[in-house]
């Protein structure tokens, strides 16, 4: 059964299951599933909790010694496994396998993992693990759903301010959704219930942004002016490397290009698509891209990130930072084409 992080409590008030599974890089929603499922192990009287922290020593055997193993002090148990890496190689597979198909004696467990490679989605263990457990994805909370969940938020504890500053916090808080709650639980400590004036939210909100360059390609490639110019101040103010900023937005406009060419030469979009490795929620952005830049300006980027590198590494006369300013706020204003019929 899949479950949104959203509906676990209304999951756990029908009682635990013998498996979970947490995927996903998203580390708010990921410490409230937990928190979650132990408390509702605690009501239910299981207080032994063991973890297993997956690292390329571990000894999978465990696994299965520990289903074996009796407890001398509890009649059910809490099994943690967590793998960082979200690569457990061949016996963790095997292992993972079994444990999916039959459930450890006595024992809730509970399976996390990063957000997988999309090969690694297409794996038996995994494919196993989703088929055989309540399986949960901890998903990011985009931009444009941010003021929403904030609303959300304080609603939780019977507050709510208007639009405009939900949209203020949402910025001041973007990237970083445990920085977001804390803000929140302040607003509750520091208010009564009821309408908070945005003037009071704007005192009490710091700027906890952090950004990263894969946030400023999607700004840029969906056209966001606003969030392109506040994310590239973010990272330059945060100290980022030119380097590290510029090889994500190649990496994120080099298919785009091969999907253009695709596109010129007849070829379907979605197998196109497919065969540059662009899938899932990717595919979205990148038809809205395509729909606004050429492929001469995709390419012409593409050159551009080149001469850029060699200025960010003393090959060329110049300044990386303004460069990259330059390219990305030219990128990202650049209006959709017209269409012809």
């Amino acid at each position: 059964m899949n479950l949104t992080p959203q509906q676990i409590n209304q999951h756990l008030s029908n009682g635990l299951k013998p498996l979970y599974v947490l995927t996903g890089d998203e580390p708010l929603s990921q410490r409230e599933c937990l928190d979650a499922i132990r408390t509702k192990a605690r009501e239910q009287g299981i207080d032994e909790r063991t973890s297993f922290n997956i690292d390329r020593y571990f000894n999978w055997t465990q696994i299965a010694e520990f289903g074996q193993a009796m407890s001398l002090f509890a009649s059910q148990r809490l099994l943690e496994i967590n793998i960082p890496s979200g690569k457990p190689g061949l016996d963790g597979s095997k292992a993972l396998q079994a444990l999916a198909t039959e459930s450890l004696p006595d024992t809730v467990t509970v399976v996390t993992l990063p957000a997988v490679d999309w090969r690694d989605t297409k794996s038996a263990w995994y494919i196993a693990l989703q088929q055989n457990s309540i399986f949960i994805e901890l998903r990011e909370i985009g931009s444009a759903q941010l003021p929403q969940w904030i609303a959300s938020r304080l609603a939780l504890q019977k507050q709510k301010t208007d639009t405009e500053t939900l949209n203020f916090m949402a910025n001041q808080v973007e990237g970083n959704l445990l920085a977001a709650h804390q803000e929140i639980q302040k607003l509750g400590l520091l208010y009564p219930a009821g309408e908070i004036a945005g003037d009071d939210v704007r005192a009490a909100v710091l700027n906890v942004s952090r950004f990263d360059a894969a946030q400023l390609g999607e700004a840029v490639l969906s056209g966001d002016v606003d969030r392109t110019v506040r994310i590239l101040e973010g990272l330059k103010d945060e100290g980022a490397q030119p380097v590290a900023v510029m090889n994500p937005l190649i990496w994120a406009i080099t298919p785009l290009v091969k999907i253009k060419q695709a596109e010129a030469r007849g070829e379907n979009l979605n197998n196109a698509m497919v065969q540059a490795k662009v899938y899932g929620p990717k595919q979205a952005l990148a038809k809205q891209t395509l729909a606004r830049l050429s492929l001469k300006q995709l390419q012409a980027a593409l050159v551009k990130l080149a001469d850029i590198d060699k200025t960010a590494k003393g090959m060329m006369q110049g300044d990386a930072w303004l460069e990259i300013s330059r390219l990305c706020f030219g990128l990202a204003k650049i209006s959709p084409r017209p269409t012809t019929r």
